[in-house]
């Protein structure tokens, strides 16, 4: 099993929207990824409510049966598409791959 751990901190505000309406509609987009990814076996998406200064504002948790799932994932034109977004909304990212 291979988990996919990514964590955002998104900008104040962007595309007009403040970072809560962003924070929201990244994870609407990034729910809509269920079922649509051959490989993606379960995706979780949660806010964090400690706002300190070390902290992001969403994580994702994605698991894959593979490495090879992982990286079809990465290139999936429905991933590309949510990416697309991710780049106008988001000021830093953190990622971790793992095996688990």
């Amino acid at each position: 099993m291979v988990t996919h751990l990514v964590a955002w901190r998104l900008k104040e505000s962007a595309l007009g929207n403040p970072k809560a309406e962003n924070a929201r509609l990244l994870r609407e987009k990034l729910e809509a990824l269920r079922g649509q990814i051959p490989g993606l076996l379960r995706l979780d998406v949660f806010f964090d409510f400690s706002a300190t200064e070390n902290s992001s504002d969403v994580a994702l948790v994605a698991q894959f049966a593979s490495r090879a799932d992982l990286a079809a994932y990465q290139i999936h034109p429905a991933h590309q598409a949510v990416g697309t977004f991710v780049r106008e909304v988001v000021s830093e990212r953190r990622l971790v791959d793992c095996e688990t």
